[in-house]
């Protein structure tokens, strides 16, 4: 079945880089644009990254320049290195799957169970 299960979270402080997997099971990585989500307490979900079926990728503006999105199609998993963490950067962070780009919470049909992100001294 369809699975999608996030890792790489932790607590790194301000300017501190980490990385995020995305390990996907179930279905063919390439067919699909596979989204970076997070979610801060008290706020909503908001798109962070996306990586197309054609590897186009799409970033969000508050972390153009820090963030990249990638894909390793042999390993079935998507990555999200984080460069230069913010405060505002803490939340959980959530990978989804769509059969088409775009960064519309409501096209995702599959989502990982999320992973924590904490930046702060």
């Amino acid at each position: 079945q369809v699975q999608l299960v996030e890792s790489g979270g932790g607590l790194v402080q301000p300017g501190g880089s980490l990385r995020l997997s995305c390990a996907a099971s179930g279905f063919t990585l390439e067919d699909y644009t596979i989204g970076w989500f997070r979610q801060a307490p008290g706020k909503e979900r908001e798109g962070v990254s996306i990586i197309t079926s054609t590897e186009s990728t799409y970033y969000t503006d508050s972390v153009k320049g820090r963030f990249t999105i990638s894909r390793d199609s042999t390993k079935s998993t998507v990555y999200l290195q984080m460069n230069s963490l913010k405060p505002e950067d803490t939340a959980v962070y959530y990978c989804g799957r769509a059969n088409m780009p775009t960064m519309r919470e409501g096209v995702y049909d599959y989502w990982g169970q999320g992973t924590q992100v904490t930046v702060s001294s």
